[in-house]
């Protein structure tokens, strides 16, 4: 039996691959992860020849890997036991852009750098994470729960309803795309994650492990009238976390990050790696990024009355913050940098993250705002027991709604081609992880090396997932090898 020759009949000739040229763009990411060679690859362009792919590997028990994305970091879609990639790349339509319900549907192969130009021209945006890949698919980056930059409530779940195709090879819609007549119903706009039946955790966070999701609904807004970018150098990390406990709950800002000034370099730096290094020397520790915004009505008053907050705050209770429309010693800065958290990395450009040296090991984790200065001295302790240069770590903490838990990430740079280098980095980011673990950070999205420890340590957790997975994919077809499958 031939793969290729097999799927050809269900796809046609042009859309299956078994060419070595083809399947070595599989084979790796930019991960640590060691690589793993598909068998075959498809490029199906609608939910039915994706059905019929995966109906046909289930009947044969072939591994199926979901991949809707040119960029990978994680190593989540490396076949680790060989199979069909079931690439979404040509499912990249942009099905509709509700204004009305501030909703947009969109196809798994969509890309930052399409969304937010096809918004754009409707006055509309979307709630993105920090700087994603302008080529990075955009429902990817929604069911990996990517933290957005936005604080803001009612943003912190992007994804309402979703059409998934099972490992049987059924297609089913999660949400109000459920019910008679969807697109069309009645009931459309009355509650976008009902009234039907709410699926759509079990595909969060699964990493193609419980099935493939063809296309999304997302949560969209309109752009904001005014906007007023705000920069406070920090050397104090607990006190400017005490800041952020005081102004975020009272639904203060839009985008709100704390960068420390490696990352910072890494993202404003015109010319690596001169710019980068006087950047890194110059900027303070750590800098707080915060921007008040005015939508659609009364856009002035809303930002007349958020400085006047914020100055109370400062003058009374909070006087070493110097919070200011520009970074002291940077001018400028809040004109670049503004435009750029509303738009995704340009796809010409070396990812921020992998100018640097060329590659990135990033460790992140969710925890309590208030913990996240005892996570930064735990790192300095594992970086010094490795003769590592704290200096050389890029930190980034991203408040998550009004400041109810943050995010939490540290970056290691590393030059690809150096194998000693990537050992090195792999050793630390192992020990750091443990070490945070041991400190109650909470990994969500466990991936790699730190997946087989954190479900070890969530029994009860592991044994649910597992019964979950039997009852979607019995045959275990999906993305085998990832999660604790």
């Amino acid at each position: 039996m031939s793969i290729k020759n097999e799927l050809a009949k269900i796809l046609g000739k042009d859309y299956v691959s078994d060419k070595k040229e083809d399947l070595a763009g599989y084979a790796h990411d930019y991960s640590l992860l060691p690589p793993g060679m598909p068998d075959t690859v498809v490029w199906p362009g609608n939910t039915q020849e994706v059905g019929k792919v995966v109906t046909w590997c289930n009947e044969k028990n072939i591994p199926v890997v979901p991949v809707s994305s040119k960029v990978h970091f994680h190593g989540s879609t490396i076949p680790k036991q060989g199979g069909v990639v079931v690439d979404l790349k040509r499912m990249n339509n942009i099905l509709e852009i509700d204004l009305d319900n501030r909703l947009a549907r969109v196809e798994a192969g969509v890309t930052w750098d399409q969304f937010v130009s096809e918004l754009e021209k409707k006055g509309m945006r979307t709630i993105m994470p920090l700087l994603p890949p302008g080529d990075r698919s955009v429902v990817t980056d929604t069911l990996e729960r990517e933290v957005p930059t936005n604080v803001v409530y009612d943003y912190g779940e992007p994804m309402q309803s979703i059409e998934v195709v099972w490992p049987n090879g059924e297609a089913f819609r999660c949400g109000s795309a459920s019910v008679n007549g969807f697109p069309e119903s009645k009931s459309r706009g009355a509650n976008p994650s009902g009234p039907g039946l709410d699926f759509y955790r079990f595909f969060q966070l699964a990493q193609g492990t419980m099935g493939i999701v063809t296309w999304a609904s997302l949560k969209i807004e309109s752009i904001p009238r005014m906007d007023k970018i705000l920069f406070a150098p920090v050397d104090d990390l607990p006190y400017a976390m005490d800041f952020l406990y005081r102004i975020l709950p009272r639904r203060i800002g839009q985008e709100c990050l704390l960068l420390n000034n490696i990352d910072l370099a890494a993202i404003v730096a015109e010319n690596m790696p001169d710019d980068f290094d006087k950047l890194c020397a110059t900027l303070p520790p750590w800098t707080l990024v915060l921007v008040i915004s005015g939508l659609l009505r009364r856009p002035e008053e809303k930002i007349a009355y958020e400085e006047n907050f914020l100055s109370q705050v400062l003058s009374q209770e909070f006087q070493k913050m110097a919070l200011t429309d520009n970074l002291p010693g940077f001018p400028g800065l809040g004109r670049k940098l503004l435009p750029m958290l509303r738009k995704p990395w340009p796809s010409n450009v070396p990812y921020w993250k992998n100018r640097v040296k060329g590659g990135c090991q990033n460790l992140f984790f969710i925890t309590k705002p208030n913990k996240a200065p005892v996570f930064m001295d735990i790192m300095e302790m594992v970086a010094a027991r490795y003769s590592y240069p704290v200096s050389e770590i890029g930190s980034y903490i991203q408040p998550i709604e009004h400041n109810r838990a943050c995010q939490v990430e540290f970056s290691f740079f590393y030059y690809p081609d150096d194998a000693g280098e990537k050992a090195f980095v792999s050793d630390i980011y192992r020990d750091a992880a443990a070490a945070m673990m041991n400190e109650g950070a909470f990994f969500t999205r466990p991936y790699g090396d730190l997946a087989p420890v954190i479900y070890d340590r969530a029994a009860g957790y592991t044994m649910a997932l597992k019964r979950v997975k039997k009852v979607f994919d019995p045959n275990n077809i999906m993305n085998p090898g990832n999660l604790c499958f």
